[in-house]
């Protein structure tokens, strides 16, 4: 499974997990398996606002565009993050939300 990312600026978070051909999307659980290789799955066709464009199977492999979501201050990698390949199922590692703020050091009384 491959997901590329289309950053926008958002509050809201993206928690993505994979089994098979069933990719979840925040607790809801979409099954792509029935997707034949070389068929494409419009964006309309899917009741997901996090699906960015077209699902895809080529050459056996699903291709998903997915928003990520990311806060006011986010590092690179975020906003301009590179495509996943998913080999093993799970919880997906996406890139941070925003960046984290650094620690203040209390003063001693």
């Amino acid at each position: 499974m491959k997901i590329t990312f289309s950053p926008m600026r958002r509050d809201d978070r993206l928690v993505l997990h994979r089994d098979g051909d069933v990719l979840t999307i925040n607790g809801e659980p979409f099954d792509f398996g029935p997707l034949p290789d070389g068929a494409t799955l419009p964006r309309t066709a899917i009741d997901c606002d996090w699906i960015a464009g077209p699902v895809e199977r080529i050459e056996g492999m699903l291709h998903i565009p997915l928003i990520l979501p990311h806060g006011a201050e986010a590092p690179m990698q975020t906003l301009f993050p590179d495509p996943m390949t998913l080999i093993a199922d799970g919880a997906v590692d996406l890139p941070p939300h925003s960046t984290p703020e650094p620690e203040t050091p209390y003063a001693e009384d």
